[in-house]
């Protein structure tokens, strides 16, 4: 028997929206590029929190386990919050010291320097050395550099000299002192013309030489 026209026209209006709904599925689209990311970063990167520890190296470690989480890092134990670690109270580097290594839980020193420095140049433990003729330096085992600077006494003339790598003045002839403008020997008594005798004063070498007058003798006539 054949439908009115008005309720045909009905019928297929309505079987559109089922065949529609029906074979609309989320199986028949592919998921999106970031969908999918998301879903493979899941599967390779495990959550292992309240299961076990991972260390540096991705080896994992069960809860109570006790491992290095590096290979210059202290000792661990993976616990349910994550790895609880040793902080042991270290030595303290050497101040001197020229090579540290940190290969283990501690920083530990390879190297101590045992030399010292002076002036660009390197001197060993206890070694003894002049800079100068008037320094006397040493190299102390704590690699320091410690010198006494010569402390010259007065020399005891008025014509002194100073000798090659020799810091402080000498007296090559001796004590002397000024006799006017002549300069004599100290400790005796020197006749300086035809009619003074002069002599240094004892200890006094810088004040001029004391006179005194003798019978002049005069010149004697040929």
């Amino acid at each position: 028997m054949a439908l009115p026209i008005h309720e045909a026209c009905i019928l297929l209006l309505v079987i559109p929206g089922l065949v529609t709904s029906a074979a609309i599925s989320h199986e028949d689209y592919p998921a999106d590029e970031g969908d999918q990311a998301s879903s493979n970063d899941n599967l390779i990167f495990d959550d292992y929190r309240g299961k076990g520890c991972v260390d540096d190296s991705g080896f994992v470690y069960k809860l109570g386990e006790r491992f290095f989480p590096g290979h210059s890092n202290c000792p661990c134990v993976c616990a349910l919050d994550g790895p609880v670690c040793d902080q042991p109270e270290c030595p303290k580097i050497h101040p001197k010291c020229t090579k540290v290594e940190h290969n283990g839980c501690c920083p530990e020193c390879k190297e101590v320097k045992n030399f010292c420095e002076y002036h660009g140049k390197n001197y060993k433990i206890l070694e003894e050395f002049k800079p100068s003729p008037c320094e006397w330096c040493r190299c102390e085992p704590s690699n320091e550099v410690h010198c006494v600077v010569a402390d010259c006494a007065v020399p005891e003339c008025v014509n002194p000299i100073y000798e090659p790598e020799q810091c402080c003045p000498v007296c090559k002839n001796g004590p002397n002192c000024f006799a006017g403008t002549t300069i004599i020997p100290a400790g005796i008594e020197v006749k300086v013309d035809d009619c003074n005798i002069c002599h240094c004063h004892n200890g006094d070498w810088w004040k001029p030489a004391q006179c005194s007058k003798r019978e002049c003798q005069g010149k004697q006539t040929v």
